[in-house]
């Protein structure tokens, strides 16, 4: 089996980017190739067609590759969600919560063997298998039972990158450490290192390359710059380095930083917006008076939202609304506006009922049974018959406390053609929705901004935009065509495809 394997000597050295940015060169090359990564831990999930859950960075890889998404890509996902517990997502189904220590002890063998079908299965649909580690392979408390990092080298015998973030510091101690905590026959596979995030002169390296090379025998095989472009984030401490750059801004966005925030990949397509601005507001702040505030999705829905009650970001939403503002919840910010939200079976935890935001009529019951599928509905608003393509994830079923009242004209109307996808009060000032990739569609997004601007006595933009897609492509080749001009894989491709 023909494949490559990047780890990093530290989370948020830049493993995800590098692979996609991978599976994007090798691709325009003319190779079949395909993103795995055996174990991933993210909050941030996509769909596949076949209604399985992945990492969301998977997905993006496999766009990168030009392939479409698939389970196998990803054969186990970990969901945390508070407690020192995880939900696990294993071949895309939810199959049980567990502790750490109950994971190694009863999903370990399972895990392994998921991950063996699962690349059984690519090898013989593709030319090269790209991987991805997870965090560090170099964590000696957590070695005998990880399932994604080394294991998965040797079994392969991948050649193996070595990605360390230069922007941190401590790049050349991060590169000794680990290749000295390896055992021999995993050092023996580290073929080259590459440094990630470097701002400045090249010149001014150039000793500490020489250094380092002489010292590990392992060539340095790329510096790459540092990129400055949003690039979708595996989870949410990304979003403390994020910082709006955009200047002349028209609107304000801020979306709540809930405590297990998840699929704020979300907004990716906002923040390409030259127009819009962004802003992640924690639970303990001042939310102020943007222009539109958005609860996104979460883990842990109820817990959440008693963070934001507690902290008095509840209040400060019902006031906002109150002094005529615009509130937008996306699954669990979905539920989070209605008026309560029950968990009889404990599923989240040991809350069984909480009261909701009250900005909605509808209630939510959680339940055992997760939905995760594709859709392709119409819109009825911000504008009727917009061709919409999304997907959900969640537990739990919602219901309006009167149906007749959301039928009415006076009072509510709902979004879509698919009365269960959400609902929006008849100022248009609190809408919520189940469909995570609202935003990617284009007119729908445009449409909706054109709402915000109209508030603000601004000119309507332009509604016939491509969907995001095409800002993603736009994306992944200049992402592509930077990380080639300053990586060598020459050592890392086999002979022929």
């Amino acid at each position: 089996m023909k494949a490559i394997m990047v780890v990093g000597t530290t989370s948020h050295a830049g493993k995800s980017l590098l692979c996609a940015a991978i599976c994007r060169i090798l691709s325009r090359r003319g190779w079949r190739v395909t993103p795995f990564k055996g174990q991933n831990m993210a909050l941030n999930a996509y769909v596949t067609a076949t209604g399985g859950e992945i990492g969301h960075a998977q997905a993006v890889q496999a766009w990168a590759a030009g392939v479409t998404p698939t389970i196998e890509m990803n054969p186990i996902l970990l969901k945390p969600q508070g407690d020192m517990t995880s939900q696990i997502i294993l071949k895309g189904k939810a199959v049980g919560t567990v502790t750490a220590v109950d994971y190694y002890e009863k999903y370990f063998d399972l895990g392994w063997q998921a991950i063996q079908e699962s690349l059984q299965i690519l090898s013989e649909k593709f030319d090269l298998v790209v991987c991805e580690g997870a965090g560090s392979p170099a964590e000696i408390n957590l070695k005998h039972r990880d399932l994604t990092n080394m294991r998965v080298a040797r079994y392969l015998n991948a050649p193996t990158l070595l990605v360390v973030d230069i922007d941190r510091g401590g790049s050349f101690a991060h590169v000794v450490g680990t290749l000295q905590l390896l055992e021999l026959e995993e050092r023996a596979l580290i073929k080259g290192v590459v440094i990630n995030k470097f701002r400045g002169q090249r010149s001014l390296l150039e000793s500490g390359i020489t250094w380092l090379e002489e010292y590990t025998g392992i060539p340095v095989i790329g510096v790459i710059p540092w990129i400055d472009q949003i690039f979708p984030s595996e989870d949410s401490l990304d979003l403390l380095d994020r910082r709006s750059r955009k200047t002349n801004t028209d609107i304000t966005i801020g979306v709540i930083r809930l405590p297990r925030i998840a699929n704020f990949t979300d907004f990716d397509p906002l923040e390409a917006e030259p127009s819009v601005n962004l802003k992640y507001i924690a639970p303990q702040d001042n939310l102020g008076h943007p222009d539109a505030v958005i609860i996104p999705g979460s883990k842990t829905t109820i817990s959440d939202l008693m963070v934001l009650q507690e902290a008095g970001m509840a209040e400060q939403l019902q006031n906002y609304i109150a002094a005529g503002g615009t509130i937008l919840g996306i699954c669990g910010g979905f539920q989070m506006l209605g008026k309560t939200i029950s968990d009889p079976q404990g599923i989240e935890g040991e809350t069984k009922i909480c009261n909701g935001l009250g900005l909605l009529p509808l209630t939510t019951v959680m339940t055992v049974d997760k939905i995760a599928r594709q859709r392709s509905v119409k819109s009825q608003y911000p504008q009727a018959d917009l061709p919409v393509t999304a997907y959900e994830i969640h537990q739990g079923n919602t219901e309006f406390l009167d149906p007749k009242k959301v039928s009415s004209p006076q009072r509510y109307q709902y979004l879509f053609d698919d009365s269960d996808l959400g609902i929006v009060d008849i100022n248009q000032s609190v809408w919520g929705t189940y469909l995570h990739g609202i935003f990617d569609n284009g007119a729908w997004r445009r449409t909706w901004l054109n709402y915000l601007r109209e508030q603000q006595g601004l000119k309507a933009l332009p509604t016939v935009v491509p969907n995001y897609e095409e800002t993603r492509e736009e994306v992944l080749n200049s992402l592509a065509d930077t990380v080639e001009t300053y990586l060598d894989l020459t050592l890392f491709l086999p002979p022929s495809r």
